[in-house]
């Protein structure tokens, strides 16, 4: 299992001294946050992709590379890169050249985004953006996996004889996750390319992830990449602890009261029993983790939202260092003693190259299914009743 943390990037004020902080301390305070979490043992740190106030990350890849040059372990991803207004070969070269700088340690969640303004601001329609992100992930596998690309489709103009640069770091492109909280869509082009979903099992119930999860497990299966137990599956998660579960609650209560997206409508009191928010002590934060098992079938990233609703840069910190001493460690033994050994570990660069030198050894293509005609009627395999907007 991997462990991490994402950040959706919020700037927002402190509810309990009335302190917004500028897109300048709000940018350092996140470096130091990615790096504090590869302190403390943990995995991954993903950043969210955000163009409009009250967000900073604008440019993802930028300060992934700055935390790059100075970590050594931990992978480094998105939360969400917009597939639909990004231009896909911006998309290839940058993410390439940032597997080169890391050594490796990179991945990315490709996704539609929440904010619909985007859409305009990049010359898009929102209308389109489920047709946008079959054609567009279409070419950036291409780009990733040919050398040499001519490619002609709908909302960019054609490619001739284009290699984009860097090639991927030995010949492995980066591991995508697909992230939708509520199109089946995404779920089937992640089960189409055998790629990870990623549930981020935050704002609603269980049983709305399920049906997403299920969906993209039955789909990875019939596309013939292993059973559906096997799928690559990652979740999201948001915790506020300390010792004393009523220390927790007290002191989170003002920032959850107040948050931008959920702040001044159910209680805290019950959107942590509707959602998988914990507020409370390290146990119960564990006991909570280890029931996403029970929903969601065995997973291999587990990342949780920690420094959002205003919370000041030490508390984002001292919740660190009580997750790496009090939970992450009981959170590595449970989850390994609890995984088949049939299921897949989370993917890392080391494994993935290994396995394509393994293939190519023993006579094997590693190429994926070609990606053109195929991939475009995508968008008319999830079932018209099972559609969302």
């Amino acid at each position: 299992m991997q462990i991490g943390i994402f950040s959706v990037g919020d700037i927002t004020t402190d509810p309990t001294t009335g302190v917004t902080p500028n897109e300048h301390e709000r940018i350092k305070a996140i470096t130091t946050i990615a790096r504090h979490a590869e302190d403390v043992g943990m995995d991954v740190f993903a950043t969210g992709e955000h163009h409009n106030p009250p967000f900073y990350p604008s440019s993802p890849t930028t300060i992934l590379g700055y935390i790059a040059a100075q970590t050594e372990k931990v992978i480094l991803s998105t939360a969400t890169t917009l597939i639909t207004t990004n231009d896909p070969v911006k998309i290839a070269e940058d993410f390439a050249m940032l597997q080169h700088l890391a050594d490796g340690r990179v991945d990315l969640v490709l996704g539609r985004g929440n904010t619909a303004p985007v859409y305009p601001w990049f010359g898009k329609s929102m209308q389109d953006s489920v047709e946008l992100t079959v054609e567009n992930y279409s070419l950036l596998r291409r780009l990733w996996d040919e050398e040499v690309v001519n490619w002609q489709g709908k909302y960019r103009t054609p490619l001739h004889a284009f290699t984009a640069t860097p090639r991927p770091l030995d010949g492995v492109a980066p591991f995508v996750w697909h992230g939708s909280i509520r199109t089946p869509q995404v779920a089937e082009i992640a089960a189409y390319y055998g790629d990870g979903f990623f549930a981020n099992n935050i704002f609603w119930p269980k049983e709305h992830y399920q049906q997403l999860i299920g969906l993209y497990r039955e789909r990875y299966e019939h596309y013939g990449h292993g059973h559906a137990d096997q799928a690559i599956v990652g979740l999201g998660g948001q915790f506020f602890i300390r010792r004393n579960s009523q220390d927790a609650v007290r002191e989170f209560r003002p920032y959850f009261d107040n948050a931008p997206v959920y702040g001044h409508g159910p209680s805290m009191e019950d959107f942590t029993s509707q959602t998988p928010l914990t507020v409370g002590s390290p146990q119960e934060l564990i006991d909570k983790t280890l029931t996403f098992r029970e929903f969601y079938g065995d997973y291999q990233r587990q990342l949780f939202l920690v420094d959002h609703a205003g919370l000041p840069l030490k508390t984002v910190l001292e919740q660190l260092d009580l997750f790496g001493s009090d939970v992450l460690p009981t959170l590595r033994k449970e989850f390994a003693a609890r995984k088949p050994a049939h299921v897949p570990d989370g993917p890392t660069f080391a494994a993935r190259k290994a396995a394509r030198d393994a293939r190519t050894a023993a006579g094997t293509t590693a190429a994926h299914q070609s990606a053109g005609t195929a991939a475009d009627g995508l968008v008319g395999t999830v079932p018209a009743e099972e559609r969302e907007a």
